[in-house]
């Protein structure tokens, strides 16, 4: 018998507005879902922990504005890149964490205004962030940001403008090569005490390579609403429909090297192809309840639908089918307290909350006969069930030493109920994981412009439920695969004056039992996994921003990283210890010079990406990525007659026209592990906006 998913329940904080003091008494801002720092003047020279803010400017500096790894790959530490196949989403990792998802993210939690992105198991989407109306976006790494649940990697936060006080309409169309057309249209204004801001958007592209045509509409909706002068109430409605994606598969080596545009055969035999709808809303509820307390608490919920056909039938006994299908109901919630206040005669801020996130998904496979669903192989029905208590304080030890110390308690429970009982055997099962994580930070404030901070953690990263999805043998889910446990240090230095920005991060992680791709999946094609034994990430991150006159900046983001497996045996006996984690790069670099003459709405940029070598599977010995760098141009003019404002813009990328491996799939089946980047790329596009005053 089906089980029906429950529908959102608890109550859910954004202990983002902190409680009113004077700016002199107030210290960090504690957040429980929006977490340190994101307060968006906050002088963030006394958080222990790396942060890098991306503005509206920066997240639509004449970019189509449809992905997250157009802005992000300003941010060091992270690797983020456009796959050229919306069915499988970007790739993004921080640190080295997320380098094994072949869709999705993993090991990095995602947020937007306070509402998970992330589901209880730890998968998460980026393409439902509003990038439409974000006023910008904060990424967060450093061992206190595991504070914050089920992830290892760091944060990627966004937070969504208001709209402005006139009422403001707005459309911004932008064209490309292989068909790329997007168009938004935008609407925002203040009605009272009601504050609207929504738009609706729409992509069309018939891809980069062959067979990966693509259809995207988007809608979202903020609106606020100041009820007095201690609470506001913020509604948050978004919608993504993206029906029948096709997907082009990743290429072998010698593919890559006959056709780059190509798709997998297979693609063509199997129709391959992803189907997502997904809808969800959360509602904000902020108090202040005194001079020293504030309530904050959120709900949220939505569902989510997807159906893909993979590149072989999967009607073998234990296949599970060649063609997925997942209806997903989520939603949760939680409570959280704010409190500014002293002891020990020391000014202390003080948060505290519980947390319930649930997800419950009716899976079904199918076999796939030639991209048409053919026989039921898999009916079962999982749910994931999330607890956590949180408690966070940060001590003014005196007016230069700051203390942040807090401990997170989580319990995941996984549940599979078994439908599929033609094979005589019932797969029903469930597992718990409970972890109780730890983190501390000291920041010193050595000079009004400089400080100093150094912090240790602790953080965990539940499987999946695509990664318990296959055991290695046999039907049902991989119960045996568990979490991996991470120990994290950092120490820093933060400089702000004047024109100038620094920031310098020095970080380790010792993780235990790596969740790795297992054996099976290259030679089956199906997805198993299984945990290595240790491995240790430890490297370094460079900021540096630099304005100079007549409006000339230059931007600098480095980061080295070695992550390497330090005990690693194979189920075969084979010993991969001392190998480099697979789609890590060693070297990661991007640089921007740009020029913006004061009073004449030009801007232009140069911006130079690069990226070292970076090995496809666990024991190094595929074809590696070669290393590259490219170069892009932009460029846009900002004209205002009256209520109208017209902006132009244009931008190239890939100016040398590089051949070179955007992304991996790493360990994939049938060594496909490659999806190429695109040759020289144009892009232009116009955005229109008329305001009434």
């Amino acid at each position: 018998m089906k089980k029906i998913a429950p529908c959102a329940i608890g109550i859910l904080s954004s202990l983002s507005f902190p409680a009113a003091t004077n700016a002199q008494e107030r210290q960090l801002s504690l957040p429980a879902q929006l977490v340190l720092g994101s307060e968006a003047q906050e002088d963030d020279t006394r958080l222990p922990l790396a942060r890098s803010t991306l503005s509206a400017d920066e997240l639509e500096t004449s970019n189509l504005g449809a992905n997250l790894s157009e802005s992000l790959q300003r941010v060091p530490g992270l690797v983020a890149v456009n796959r050229q196949n919306y069915a499988q989403d970007l790739q993004i990792s921080s640190r080295g964490f997320g380098a094994r998802a072949a869709f999705g993210v993993r090991g990095v939690r995602l947020v937007q205004d306070g509402i998970p992105l992330t589901m209880p198991d730890g998968q998460g989407q980026p393409a439902l962030f509003d990038l439409d109306s974000m006023q910008r976006i904060e990424v967060l790494r450093g061992p206190l940001t595991t504070l914050y649940g089920n992830a290892s990697g760091g944060i990627i936060q966004g937070f969504t403008g208001e709209g402005s006080f006139y009422p403001t309409l707005e459309n911004r169309t932008a064209f490309g090569p292989d068909g790329l057309r997007r168009s938004r249209l935008r609407y925002g204004g203040q009605h009272g005490d009601l504050n609207i801001n929504a738009n609706v958007a729409r992509l069309d592209t018939d891809g980069y390579r062959d067979h990966s045509k693509t259809q995207r509409d988007t809608a979202n909706l903020r609106l606020g609403w100041d009820i007095d002068d201690a609470s506001s109430l913020t509604l948050l409605i978004n919608s993504l429909d993206q029906p029948e994606t096709q997907d082009p598969l990743g290429l072998t080596a010698q593919q890559v090297r006959e056709d780059r545009r190509q798709s997998v055969a297979g693609s063509q035999t199997f129709n391959t192809r992803k189907t997502v709808r997904h809808n969800q809303a959360g509602l904000n509820y902020t108090r202040r309840l005194s001079n020293d307390d504030q309530l904050t608490a959120m709900i949220y919920g939505g569902e989510r639908y997807v159906q893909q056909y993979l590149a072989f039938p999967g009607g073998g006994q234990f296949s599970g089918g060649g063609v997925i299908e997942l209806d997903r109901n989520f939603g949760g919630g939680e409570l959280g307290w704010q409190r500014n206040t002293e002891a020990f005669g020391l000014p202390v801020e003080l948060a505290a909350g519980v947390t319930y996130d649930y997800q419950g998904e009716q899976r079904e496979g199918f076999v796939n006969e030639t991209g048409r669903k053919g026989a039921q192989q898999r009916d079962e029905f999982n749910a994931v069930d999330s607890q956590d208590a949180y408690l966070i304080s940060t001590w003014q030890l005196d007016p230069r030493w700051t203390l942040t110390a807090g401990v997170r308690h989580s319990r995941v429970e996984f549940d599979s109920e078994d439908d599929y009982l033609i094979d005589g055997q019932d797969d029903s099962g469930s597992v718990r994981y409970s972890q109780t994580n730890p983190a501390l930070g000291l920041s010193y404030q050595w000079t009004p412009a400089m400080s100093f901070y150094a912090a240790l953690g602790q953080g965990f990263e539940t499987p999946t439920f695509q990664e318990l999805a296959y055991q290695p043998q046999g039907s049902g889910l991989n119960f045996d695969l568990t979490p991996s446990k991470s120990r994290n240090a950092e120490i820093g230095m933060k400089y702000r004056q004047d024109q100038t920005r620094i920031d310098l991060a020095l970080f380790e992680s010792r993780v235990k039992d790596e969740i790795v791709a297992g054996e099976e999946q290259q030679l089956t094609g199906r997805g198993t996994f299984a945990n290595a034994g240790r491995s240790t990430r430890r490297g370094i991150e460079l900021a540096v921003e630099q304005g100079f006159d007549h409006g000339i900046s230059a931007y600098l983001a480095y980061t080295l990283l070695d992550a390497r497996f330090d005990e690693y045996q194979r189920a075969d006996g084979s010993d991969l210890s001392g190998r480099t984690l697979p789609g890590v790069p060693r070297h990661s670099l991007f640089a921007e010079l740009s020029w913006q003459p004061p009073g004449t709405g030009f801007i232009t940029a140069l911006e130079a990406q690069s990226l070292s070598q970076r090995y496809a599977t666990d024991d190094n010995t595929a074809e590696a990525a070669s290393g590259y760098a490219v170069f892009n141009w932009r460029a846009a003019y900002t004209h205002a007659v009256g209520n109208w404002e017209v902006e132009p813009f244009a931008r190239i990328d890939n100016l040398g026209d590089r051949e070179y491996i955007g992304s991996l799939i790493v360990n994939g089946a049938g060594a496909r592990y490659y999806e190429p980047a695109p040759d020289r790329q144009w892009l232009v596009g116009v955005g229109l906006q008329y305001q009434w005053r």
